[in-house]
């Protein structure tokens, strides 16, 4: 388990890709940062590592990578 603080990503649909998600919550600069971090095994989603940038990632799921946990939650409409 870790000590960093979760933080919430609101999404308006039902769904996003995985390294969206990353560029969405600020934690990476750019696509080629998000690539780089799923491609070198660097990101789990829900407690397995993910290698697919375009994994869809859904409310609920909990997505981490070095120094940040992240939850999806459903954004208000």
């Amino acid at each position: 388990m870790t000590s960093e603080p979760v933080i919430e990503v609101p999404i308006r649909d039902e769904a996003i890709k995985l390294g969206q998600l990353l560029k969405l919550s600020g934690l990476v600069e750019d696509g080629a940062e998000a690539r780089e971090l799923i491609q070198t095994g660097r990101v789990s989603v829900d407690g397995e590592v993910e290698t697919r940038r375009a994994r869809q990632v859904r409310p609920g799921s909990r997505v981490e990578l070095p120094g940040a946990v992240m939850t999806v939650v459903r954004s208000e409409p």
